[in-house]
């Protein structure tokens, strides 16, 4: 067993190594490209798996509100939205589950011991520069340890300043005003402070009532309405603040940054629909703040990757309603994290790396009887990659040590874990100009159990062990590029896939009821296909683009054979669905066209008429219009989701909004 001391130790020796390098140096490097003030080392080289990417236009087009809106259109990804503005949303890629989806900001991974689960719609787009999906692991040995630890990775990019000739700041203004009593202003500031050096701060005020008019029906088996009613949406209203700013610097043959994030919220719960109960009493509030910073170099050959990351995490939950039993509990949780990450290229065709992490976690409860549980992870990867050729090959070893003590010595914390995640990725070009590029990838991993499921109260158990996780994925991509003419770009990405989750962690009743237990049981087997496609059209002034993606999925629950439910699908998994994102460019004119259909699904285990749910799709139109009055950059933009005004739940009984309005003002100087 590693000692927990030891081992960050390791971490802090690598990255001082690191940064001790003498800069100055005279060896030359592979390759050093200049692209609007960021500075790019190392030998270029294509991604083994290629993303699924939304960023700059394309971004936009989507007027979305948050990571979560955006994040729908990606192929493979069920998004779990408990409705309106303040609902929580998290994202789930390929039936996996919420918990094997890694979620990084900047190249740091957002945290959260507690139950695993990062609220997407915490982060908008008014500072996102590109979003992309990732399956398996980001194809990139020079990354932390813990990029190579998930099953799925989003990856958030915030902006980064960049500034053209004189340029020595931008101011930028937007306000956002809808239904549901939406106000939504924003700031965003970008200073130059010197040739290599520049600073970023945004601010976001976001406040809606969301009360909304929703649907309540029903149909029983025979056909038959059991009920039918329209009713106003409670206790869905929000007011959050978010603030971030940061500084960043080009060094002669590195380049650094440090940022500090807060957001502060106070939302309702509006609970579900069930048993004629429309209203719940149940309030939340939030108070997230970290700083992280991250400094990357090189010399000759060799590149060096340091991060580090402070976080504190404030949860306040209320549940004050005559019905129910009185809760008020206060949560903290801290985390701190370090990492060093070290390429070294041998040859033009082989290169090595080596990542180190240390992470510590706690959490802190007013809770009766709550054990505050510590968590140290140390973490240790070994990566090298192959490029002979049109052959292209990675492989990763990937090793996570954990241990965990309780501030109340009475109790035992769960045991030490010590496991080996392989991965292996492959890319081939089979003809030496074409455009066809075919690729695979298989992958073991594993999520360790949250704080809530080992410690809870009465449910956690401390004997629980990690859910496994194989993947397996094979496809290809096609990209044509145009040369002048109308046709500007196609691109067509198809995969198959098949995964298999094992040690699943499930809750079930224990004593009754009203008394729960969690257990490791599930076995759950993931077959499916997706494909996607975009192409840009150009008819002298009008630019038309099409993007298109369609997701098969069939996830089987296999955990025990004398289970009803053996052989379903799995709660939340639609066997179809599909997006569609049509949009036209007319000079300073812009109406975009977006489709989102997800297919019929099960709200339990047992895929039975009383848990059936109805497909839904959503239409969302929005036209824009962008004009100049002298310095002044104005954009105003229109638009109307749920176009056709359906009623639908993502999560069963929590109703969606019908249709409704936004319209953004934007100035930029």
């Amino acid at each position: 067993m590693m000692s927990r001391w030891l081992f960050p130790l390791v971490v802090c020796t690598l990255a001082l190594s690191g940064a001790a390098l003498p800069l100055h140096a005279q060896n030359s490097i592979d390759s050093l490209q200049h692209i609007r003030e960021l500075t790019v080392y190392g030998r270029q080289q294509s991604e083994v798996i290629p993303p699924q990417k939304l960023s700059g236009e394309t971004l936009e087009r989507l007027n979305c509100l948050s990571v979560a809106d955006a994040i729908r259109f990606f192929s493979g990804v069920q998004l779990k939205d408990y409705g309106g503005v303040g609902g929580l949303k998290t994202v789930n890629v390929r039936s996996l589950g919420a918990n094997h989806v890694g979620v990084f900001y900047d190249g740091i991974q957002l945290g959260n011991a507690q139950n695993g689960q990062i609220d997407l719609g915490k982060f908008s787009l008014d500072n996102m520069e590109e979003i992309a999906l990732y399956n398996g692991q980001k194809s990139d040995i020079f990354q932390p340890a813990k990029d190579f630890g998930n099953s799925g990775a989003v990856y958030l990019r915030s902006r980064r300043p960049a500034f053209d000739g004189s340029e020595k700041f931008h101011l930028r203004a937007t306000m956002k005003a809808g239904s549901f009593g939406l106000a939504n202003p924003s700031l965003l500031w970008e200073q130059k402070i010197s040739p290599r050096v520049s600073s970023l701060f945004n601010a976001e005020y976001t406040y809606a009532t969301g009360r909304y008019k929703f649907r309540y029906r029903k149909t029983n088996a025979d056909g038959s309405t059991a009920y039918d009613t329209t009713a106003i949406r409670q206790n869905g209203d929000i007011e959050a603040l978010r603030m971030e700013g940061g500084f960043f610097g080009d060094a002669p043959k590195g380049k650094w940054n440090a940022k500090v994030y807060f957001y502060n919220s106070e939302r309702g719960l509006p609970g579900p629909i069930l048993s004629n109960v429309w209203e719940h009493g149940e309030r939340q509030w939030d108070r997230d703040f970290f700083t992280q910073g991250s400094w990357q170099g090189g010399l000759g050959r060799y590149k060096v990757l340091v991060n580090a990351k402070y976080a504190y995490d404030y949860t306040e939950y209320l549940r004050d309603d005559p019905k129910e039993i009185y809760i008020h509990n206060h949560y903290r949780q801290q985390e701190g994290y370090l990492a060093a990450a070290h390429a070294l290229s041998l040859f033009p065709w082989w290169d090595l790396s080596l990542s180190t992490d240390f992470q510590w976690n706690y959490l802190d409860a007013d809770v009766d009887n709550f054990v505050c549980p510590t968590r140290y992870t140390e973490m240790l990867a070994v990566a090298t990659a192959f490029q002979v050729r049109n052959f292209h090959l990675q492989g990763s070893l990937l090793g996570t040590f954990t241990q965990e003590t309780l501030k109340d010595k009475r109790v035992t914390p769960s045991d030490n874990k010590e496991i080996l995640s392989p991965a292996v990725f492959a890319n081939y070009t089979p003809f030496k100009r074409a455009n066809l590029q075919l690729r695979a990838f298989c992958k073991k991993s594993f999520r360790m159990p949250t704080f809530n499921e080992l410690y809870y109260n009465d449910i956690g158990s401390r004997s629980l062990e990690p859910e496994y996780t194989v993947q397996y994925d094979g496809g290809f991509i096609y990209r044509k590029t145009g040369k002048g003419g109308v046709f500007r770009i196609f691109e067509l990405q198809g995969d198959g896939y098949y995964n298999v989750v094992t040690n699943k962690i499930i809750a079930f009743p224990s004593r009754g009821q009203f008394s729960w237990a969690m257990l490791n049981l599930g076995r759950v087997e993931i077959r499916g296909c997706e494909i996607s496609a975009q192409t840009i059209l150009c008819f002298k002034e009008v630019e038309v683009g099409i993007r298109g993606c369609y997701t098969y999925q069939k996830a089987q629950d296999f955990t025990n054979a004398s289970y009803k439910y053996y052989g379903d699908q799995i709660p939340y998994t639609p066997l179809h669905s599909g997006t569609l994102l049509l949009w036209g460019a007319w000079r300073r004119w812009s109406l975009n066209y977006s489709f989102i259909y997800t297919g019929e699904r099960y709200s339990h285990s047992e895929n039975t008429a009383d848990n059936y749910l109805q497909p839904w799709y959503t239409s969302d139109i929005a036209l824009n219009r962008s004009f100049r009055i002298k310095k002044f950059e104005f954009k105003i933009a229109g638009e109307v989701n749920n176009l056709f005004n359906q009623y639908y739940d993502v999560v069963a009984n929590y109703p969606m909004p019908g249709t409704n309005f936004k319209i953004t003002l934007t100035v930029t100087l």
